[in-house]
């Protein structure tokens, strides 16, 4: 039985949301999830769900809360009961496998990497962010956890990356991109010329450079960067998908012609929002911690709440940090 520990008070929509979704995977999951935030909000978000004892769910008191506007780091510092800060200890002590919050990026990074430290080998944490292509997901990262960056640190991105994309995505041998603003090696900024010089010589599949109007092609499997880039090239594709939807909305009931073309493709159009929508990922696995800890979309429903829980319920079965420390190791990676 894996027992994973769950930031109720996280995300725009908690603790309904995370309340719904957490009931949804342990319904359909061999989990024990600890939900993590104020007892009160919790169990009154529990009524809806008059069976929620008999599905391996406990509640853990955790008075404070912090916002997502709040600044990560005083906030922490100020709230010793935040509900993301007690839910990473509960980890640390072993009392859970995995954490899983929908809250505060930068505070779930902050409070993972006090709690869990880094694994050997690794110097920045990096969000794996699953996104479509045309073919098959693929994986960016970093989505936000490292804004600043050197080489080494996108290296390190590559090798946890491919480990990601063969464990979560299938792919036996993930092809890794470098997103730059060139195809050619000499391309790009320092940061990026000298990664291509790591990648290079490195033990990953590196298929070089990716330049913007690829990244969704399908062309590689794994595209690294600094998290900066990746967190606006993640939003950007979320407001086009948003903005496309609507546009395609408005035009398809325009006309009698279209809505009955709508009619007949509506299938399509379902298999179309669910390869674009990021609550069918669940969440983000935050790499390089020595923890597992999935990070979900602040505006997360209870659909990408229990996707975060199955995702994380999948990399905890499968032992994916031991193969994430292995895989480091035998590449060399030291720090500098």
């Amino acid at each position: 039985m894996i027992h994973i520990a769950v930031d109720a008070m996280g995300g725009d929509h908690a603790p309904s949301a995370v309340i719904d979704g957490a009931v949804a995977a342990a319904r359909h999951l061999a989990v024990q999830i600890a939900l993590v935030g104020r007892t009160s909000a919790v169990e009154a978000a529990l009524e809806t769900h008059p069976d929620w004892r008999q599905l391996g769910l406990e509640i853990v008191e955790a008075p404070d809360v912090v916002g997502m506007s709040d600044p990560p780091a005083a906030t922490l510092r100020r709230r010793p009961g935040a509900s993301i800060r007690v839910a990473a200890e509960l980890v640390a002590r072993r009392r859970a496998g995995a954490l899983v919050s929908a809250g505060h990026t930068g505070a779930t990074v902050m409070a993972a990497h006090a709690a869990f430290g880094m694994l050997a080998g690794v110097d920045r944490p990096a969000l794996a962010t699953t996104i479509p292509t045309r073919d098959r997901p693929a994986v960016l990262l970093d989505s936000g956890a490292s804004v600043e960056c050197r080489p080494q640190h996108l290296l390190q991105f590559a090798i946890m990356g491919s480990v990601f994309a063969r464990v979560a995505l299938g792919a036996e041998r993930p092809r890794v991109g470098l997103l730059s603003i060139g195809e050619e090696e000499t391309k790009g900024n320092e940061l990026t010329r000298e990664a291509h010089r790591l990648l290079k010589a490195s033990p990953v599949h590196f298929i070089g450079n990716v330049e913007g109007r690829a990244i969704y092609s399908g062309v590689a499997d794994v595209i690294v960067c600094d998290g900066f880039t990746g967190n606006i090239v993640l939003k950007t594709g979320e407001g086009l998908v948003e903005t496309v939807e609507a546009l395609l909305g408005a035009e398809l009931q325009g006309t009698f012609s279209s809505q009955v073309g709508y009619l007949l493709s509506r299938r399509a159009f379902r298999r179309f929002r669910r390869r674009v929508d990021y609550s069918e990922y669940g969440g983000a696995p935050l790499l390089g911690v020595a923890g597992l800890t999935i990070v979900g979309h602040g505006r997360s429903s209870a659909k990408a709440i229990r996707n975060a829980i199955a995702v994380a319920f999948r990399f905890a079965a499968s032992d994916f940090l031991q193969r994430v420390e292995q895989e480091i190791a035998a590449a060399s990676l030291s720090r500098p």
